[in-house]
């Protein structure tokens, strides 16, 4: 009794190889639903490298300029008027054990323009602020170009102006005057931007003793910075307000600069949830346009399909053949997505001067992606092709 042949089985290659044939014949069309594809995980690639870069970025701008920086600022009175420090308040902090250097700024009451020509008034935001000598060394400031005030200049009429400042006064090299508190003062320097003391961009900066003698200041220190040791941070930031104002702490307000950079890196973690949304709806579009080459590329070759099932291909033969042409395909525009991704967030490091990460966990990700597009597209066509009778297929009804 002779026994029905058994089907045969193809291999893992002849599959792939069949899956690349139908690919091949439709040339336009497959690329067009791979570069869906390629967009989406592009896209999500991309979003999630810049982020990446940009937070490595911040923790390279921590690690130089460090956490350990605490201000002192004055909030207010019991009545809600503005407190003051009192003249002491840095030499007071200063003797706090773990503080390694202090320095303070305090706000004169005069502005800065760029000649005694012009109106009151504009004064483009610029504030004009008394300062330590050894404030660059305490908030990690640096030069852009000239020099930060000297024993010699302090006492002087000489003044070093913000990276914002100098922007806005249109100077940005010292040895120009400008008309501050009522008369000349020379600029000696302009300083780079101070991503720990941002308020430092947009002013007019001038020695201690030149702004009591010029400026009428009173010496009460607005904002006092303080350098602590980095284990002792916590500790000196509980006993800032009352050492610096022993009659009235509670009007004492205190802060750690790098917890503003932390923030603003929160804030662009919202955004970049906001982008990645955009990215998964721009991959939904990929993996439709995918199963739409695939429904109408099973609607087109359905004589092939008959003529196969005709000569002993099965079910399951047809349905690998279309699940695999639908993971070929979502595979290309995925792989060309992470190239892309890839290339993005370099390419825009590299003009922000960033270091270039993209976490092993997002291209990892996007190839899952593109395989559970692939097979979540191709599935209904594979299905639709495998249950076509040879009859009606080789008919094309």
């Amino acid at each position: 009794m002779s026994r029905a042949p058994r089907p045969g089985r193809l291999a893992l290659g002849d599959i792939a190889r069949l899956g690349a044939v139908g690919l091949r014949s439709r040339p336009l069309r497959v690329f067009l639903s791979a570069l869906g594809i390629a967009i989406g995980i592009g896209a999500m690639v991309a979003v999630v490298g810049i982020s990446t870069s940009s937070r490595a970025e911040l923790d390279r701008t921590l690690d130089r300029l460090g956490t350990n920086l605490l201000t002192v600022t004055p909030g207010r009175t019991v009545s809600g008027e503005d407190a003051k420090l009192p003249e002491e308040a840095t030499a007071m902090v200063g003797r706090i054990g773990p503080v390694e250097s202090v320095a303070a700024t305090g706000q004169v009451k005069g502005y800065v323009y760029r000649n005694d020509h012009v109106p009151i008034g504009q004064t483009g935001s610029i504030s004009v602020l008394a300062a330590h000598q050894d404030l660059p060394e305490t908030v990690g400031a640096t030069m852009y170009t000239g020099s930060w005030l000297t024993p010699a200049t302090r006492a002087y009429p000489a003044v070093v102006l913000g990276s914002r400042a100098a922007t806005r006064l249109d100077l940005v090299t010292p040895g120009v005057r400008v008309w501050l508190a009522g008369r000349w003062f020379s600029v000696v320097g302009v300083l780079d931007p101070v991503p720990l003391a941002p308020e430092l961009d947009s002013a007019a900066l001038i020695g201690w003793e030149s702004a009591q003698t010029y400026a009428g200041f009173d010496g009460h220190p607005t904002t006092v910075y303080a350098r602590a040791t980095e284990s002792q941070v916590a500790a000196v930031r509980a006993v800032l307000g009352a050492t610096a104002n022993p009659r009235a702490p509670n009007e004492v307000a205190v802060s750690r600069p790098s917890d503003a950079l932390a923030a603003k890196q929160a804030t662009d973690d919202a955004l970049t949830a906001l982008l990645l949304g955009l990215g998964a709806v721009a991959l939904l579009v990929g993996g439709v346009g995918v199963a739409n080459t695939m429904v109408i590329s099973v609607l087109e070759r359905r004589t092939e399909i008959g003529l196969r099932r005709s000569l002993g291909a099965t079910r399951g033969h047809i349905r690998a053949q279309f699940l695999t042409e639908s993971l070929i395909l979502a595979g290309i525009g995925g792989g060309g997505g992470i190239v892309l991704g890839v290339l993005a967030t370099g390419g825009y490091a590299l003009t922000q001067g960033w270091p270039t990460v993209v976490p092993a966990w997002a291209t990892a990700g996007g190839l899952g992606a593109t395989v559970l597009i692939g097979a979540l597209a191709g599935l209904y066509p594979a299905l639709r092709a495998s249950r076509m009778a040879p009859a009606h297929a080789l008919a094309g009804s």
